[in-house]
Formats: structure tokens, C-alpha cells, sequence
């Protein structure tokens, strides 16, 4: 099938900057260009999208960095918010024992208010992963977030849309005075092109610029913070904030058609299970198949099934959970899964490995010219997180704990100072030891089967990087299968026909932020359709050496050397 691009790549020499939105890639542009690297700019552009994507990440949330140094090393920052440590497995009431709703509980407590609110890592994260690998300060990278905050940007439909056009959302909004005043001035959605000026949030950035991460964990934020959560009846602490710690993670490893496949571990789910399902389809001839396929499609469906299946028994925090990596990401049982595959009908899937005991985010990916190479998703969790908005610091808590199984004795039910699982995608691909390939996207439960399908995309169809990121979508954990609406409808029928409940959606996943290397040391940047995505790229740079300027009234050849 034909695939038509919406937007365009960048390219550069000197450095690429691909975020969702056009000033936080700007921002982190502009620590490229002042001679920061890769790190400086993904932190500047982190604090950016707190301004500019207020709906979908800040200091007040989590994340996971997968970083790939210039020395070839590669580590996963782990940032991902935690359960408050007066949370209780039974706190929530939960709707329903099993199915999709599985995580509901009565009155959305776990999803909207103080009491969804678990323990950020964000800002400690995004301030040591500056210190220990970044070449700028701290006050410094804050410069474009503070001045977008102080001076306003222009609201983009995609924000308006956010704000205004789901009435649920909208509602919760409304609901809080802080918020309503933000994005419902007079009662009304902010439209696209009205100026959003926050002040408050200037005013805790430049505090940040000033005390960094202790300004969270011992100081004013964090007291505003412990104040407004417990005054509406939730259970994060100021003591919660002061014991918070980041984990640096080894990466995931695995192979897939002679490429190295890495990214982040658990308790993310993505480079697992990215690694399994990669596993299981490295049995098919897929580049035969082509994209977009019924007998393509009905694969995707199938490993997507399995890779659930086994990740609700066995994916969590590995502090709690001890979690079968090398059983997941074996050749062996990709081989014992494919051979339970049904290539003339659809199945029903249970996990292959044993229960262990025990969609709204953003992504940016930046490179250096040095090698360094930044691949990060972070998150509120849900649309504007907790849904209010925090007196005095002018920040949106995350709303974490409703990522958590409010029924007790399960994998992934709520303990105490439990890392939440996320199925954030991070991912990098190598050939023979080099990055040839760099992405990630938010989404939710959708991102890393959208991450699996790009690099299939990149190295079974052989699509140039836009086309891979922008290509149509499918996605299932075991119900009905969504589909994007530019697959033909031939091949949906074909998927109806194998017994599959196929749903069309208008998106799976969100903007895809992507970099490709080339062996001349060019890098392509590549955002998709799905979001406000905007790729940077760094060309030209300084003078060569010896060249002086000459004022016209002096004869060079009469000037000693």
C-alpha cells in the first residue's frame, strides 16, 4: 500500500532535536547550537514541554531516558514514579476483577484528584541526568522553558483539542480552580492561537534554576506539594518526596535480522517484550508478506496478544517481582509461541511463563555531533495528569497510582515504594556496534507495539525513516483489534475473516519522535502526524580556523602573518 508522508524530515550534521512540539525542539536546539550536547538539549526541551505540552508531562511526573553515550555505552535512567508509602493495596475500590476495566475503580479516586497522585521522579531525574552527563547548568537549559512560561507561547489546536475536546476532560478541569483558571478562562477552552502566559510556573522554574532537585525534595515545591495533596485527602508525603531515588538500568538486548535491538528494562515492558515479539516474527518472511497485509496484519495481532498475555503476569518492578528476562527474550520460546500461532485464524492467549507472586505522555529523541544520543519518554500519565493544579508552584501532579492493579495480590498490585510498570519505548537499533536508529512515542499501552511495528517498518519493508513513523498502526492486548483508517479495506475484511474483532480508530499511539544515522555522519529527523512533533536539525557551525575578518580599508597581502 501507498504510504503518504504529512510532514517532513530535517537534517544535519551538527546535531537533531525531534520532540512534540516545535519550541521545545527549539529549545534544546538552542543548547546544540550554544555547543551543549545531546543531554542539554533533551533536559532544555523536558522543561520546555512542561510549558508548551502542560497535557502531557512535567517536574511532577516519570519517565525512563535511555541514553547512548559517546564512549558506546548505553544506560536507562529510571525516573518512574513510585507508590507513597501510607498507600495501601486495598485503598481503591476497584470496578471489575479482570478484563480491560480491570484498573477502574469507583469514582475515578485512583485517577483524578489528590488521591492518584504517587511519587514524581521526574525533576530528580532530569537534574542528575544533566549533572552527571550534561556540559551546561542547570539555570541555564531552564532559559527557554522560563521564557515560554513568563512571555506565553501560542496555543496549538492540538493543546485546544486537549483542553476542550473530550467533556469528560474538560469537566475535571473545570472541577478545579487552578486548572479552570489556566485553560478555561471565563469558562471557555483556550482556542488555538490564544496566548497561554504562566507566571507561577516561571516563578518555580527559576526557583528550580536556583536550588535544583532539592527545591522537590526539601524545599518550597515540595512542601506545596505535600500541602495540597494531603488538604484534598491523598496520601504522598513530604517524606515520600525526600526518600525518592532514580535507578540506572542496564539495558535490554536482542537481535532481529542481524540488527541489535536495545531499550529500557523493567519495570518497563517495552524492551521485553519489543525484544519477544521481534523474537517470534523473525520466523516469517515479512518483506514477502508486505506491509499492511491481512496475513502481515494477523501477525502483528497475534504477537501483540502473547506479548500482553505474558506481561500481566510477569512484567513489573524487579524490586518486587522477579521478572523472567531471559526466559521472555529467548530464541527457544519465541520458537516454542510461533509454533502455537494459527496462521488461518485468530486465538485467545494466556501467558507462557508463570504468574509471578508478589496513553498520555511525550518522547523526544536528540543526537550530537559527538556520538551522544538521547531517546526519552516522560509523562503526567494521563491527559493533564491528576487533573489539578498545585497552589503557589503553578505545576500538574501526575495522576501514577492508576497505572497500579487496585485489586490486591497481583503482580502489579499497589506496595509501598513500587516502581510503576510502564510500557514506555525508549528504543535504539544497532549494526554491528552502531546506531543506525533512534525513536520512541507516547501512547500509553499502545506505545511499544507502535515502537515494534517502526522497526519492522525500518528493516523487514525497507521504509525510508518518515514513512516508518508515520505509517498506519495496529494494536490489540487480546480484545478488539484497532486499526489506523489508512489500512485498505481489503485487508481489514481479511482480518475480520481469521476472526478477529477489528475496531478502526483515528490514531494508536501518539507522535512518533525519531532519528536515523547515516554513514556519512548525517542525521535525519523524523516526526509523525500524530502530534505537534517538530524536527530540528544543526548544520553549518563555527569559523574554520585562521580566518580573520579584514575591514575593507586593509590590504590583506600588506598585513605580516
Amino acid at each position: 500500500m501507498d504510504i503518504v508522508c504529512q510532514k517532513h524530515p530535517a537534517t544535519g550534521r551538527r546535531g537533531m532535536v525531534v520532540t512534540n512540539h516545535p519550541l521545545a525542539s527549539a529549545a534544546g536546539a538552542e543548547m546544540l547550537a550554544g555547543g551543549g550536547n545531546a543531554v542539554d538539549a533533551a533536559i532544555a526541551a523536558f522543561f520546555a514541554l512542561t510549558v508548551v505540552e502542560p497535557m502531557m508531562t512535567g517536574p511532577l511526573g516519570g519517565g525512563t531516558a535511555h541514553l547512548r553515550l559517546a564512549d558506546g555505552n548505553h544506560t536507562v535512567i529510571d525516573g518512574m514514579s513510585t507508590v507513597p508509602g501510607a498507600a495501601r493495596p486495598d485503598m481503591f475500590r476497584p470496578v471489575a476483577a479482570a478484563g480491560p476495566d480491570m484498573l477502574l475503580t469507583e469514582g475515578r479516586e485512583n485517577a483524578v484528584g489528590a488521591a492518584s497522585v504517587a511519587v514524581p521522579g521526574n525533576l530528580i531525574a532530569w537534574c542528575e541526568t544533566l549533572e552527571r552527563f550534561g556540559t551546561v547548568s542547570l539555570d541555564d537549559v531552564l532559559q527557554p522553558a522560563i521564557r515560554f512560561a513568563a512571555q506565553g507561547f501560542r496555543v496549538t489546536p492540538y493543546l485546544s483539542e486537549c483542553i476542550g475536546g473530550d467533556p469528560v476532560v474538560t469537566a475535571d478541569l473545570a472541577r478545579d480552580k487552578g486548572m479552570a483558571a489556566r485553560f478555561l478562562p471565563d469558562g471557555v477552552p483556550l482556542k488555538p492561537g490564544d496566548r497561554l502566559v504562566q507566571g507561577e510556573t516561571a516563578e518555580t522554574l527559576r526557583l528550580i534554576g536556583r536550588e535544583g532537585a532539592r527545591a522537590l525534595t526539601e524545599g518550597a515545591i515540595g512542601a506545596a506539594l505535600a500541602e495540597c495533596i494531603a488538604a484534598r485527602g491523598g496520601v504522598l508525603s513530604a517524606a515520600d518526596l525526600a526518600e525518592y531515588r532514580t535507578v540506572q538500568r542496564a539495558p535490554v538486548r536482542g537481535t532481529y535480522r542481524g540488527w541489535e535491538i536495545v531499550g529500557p528494562p523493567p519495570p518497563s515492558s517495552a524492551g521485553v517484550h519489543i525484544v519477544q515479539m521481534l523474537n517470534i516474527l523473525e520466523g516469517y518472511d515479512l518483506a514477502a508478506s508486505g506491509f499492511g497485509t491481512t496475513r502481515t496484519l494477523h501477525l502483528l495481532a497475534e504477537v501483540l496478544k502473547i506479548a500482553f498475555a505474558d506481561r500481566a503476569v510477569a512484567t513489573a518492578d524487579p524490586a518486587f517481582v522477579e521478572v523472567p528476562v531471559g526466559r521472555l527474550t529467548s530464541k527457544d520460546y519465541a520458537d516454542e509461541r510461533r509454533a502455537q500461532i494459527d496462521l488461518a485464524a485468530a486465538q485467545s492467549w494466556s501467558a507462557g511463563v508463570p504468574a509471578t507472586q508478589s496513553a498520555y505522555t511525550t518522547h523526544l529523541t536528540v543526537a550530537d555531533a559527538e556520538g551522544n544520543v538521547v531517546a526519552s519518554t516522560q509523562t503526567i500519565n494521563s491527559l493533564f495528569g491528576a487533573r489539578i493544579l498545585v497552589p503557589g508552584i503553578g505545576l500538574i501532579p501526575n495522576n501514577y497510582m492508576s497505572n497500579y492493579d487496585p485489586n490486591p495480590g497481583r503482580v502489579q498490585s499497589i506496595a509501598p515504594g513500587k516502581r510503576v510498570s510502564t510500557s514506555m519505548a525508549p528504543m535504539m537499533a544497532l549494526r554491528e556496534g552502531r546506531v543506525c536508529a533512534a525513536l520512541g512515542l507516547p501512547g500509553g499501552l499502545r506505545i511499544f507495539g507502535s515502537a515494534m511495528q517502526a522497526l519492522i517498518n525500518l528493516i523487514d519493508h525497507r521504509m525510508p525513516l518518515q514513512q516508518a513513523v508515520e505509517a498506519p498502526r495496529l494494536w490489540t492486548q487480546g480484545h478488539k483489534v484497532e486499526v489506523e483508517p489508512a489500512f485498505e479495506a481489503e485487508a481489514i475484511a481479511g482480518l475480520r475473516a481469521l476472526g478477529h474483532d477489528v475496531l478502526r480508530v483515528p490514531h494508536v499511539g501518539g507522535g512518533m519522535c525519531a532519528i536515523g544515522f547515516w554513514d556519512d555522519d548525517t542525521l535525519t529527523g523524523s516526526a509523525c502526524w500524530r502530534a505537534d512533533g517538530t524536527a530540528i536539525g544543526i548544520g553549518g557551525g563555527l569559523a574554520r580556523p585562521g580566518v580573520r575578518f579584514w575591514p575593507d580599508q586593509v590590504d590583506p597581502a600588506k598585513v605580516a602573518p
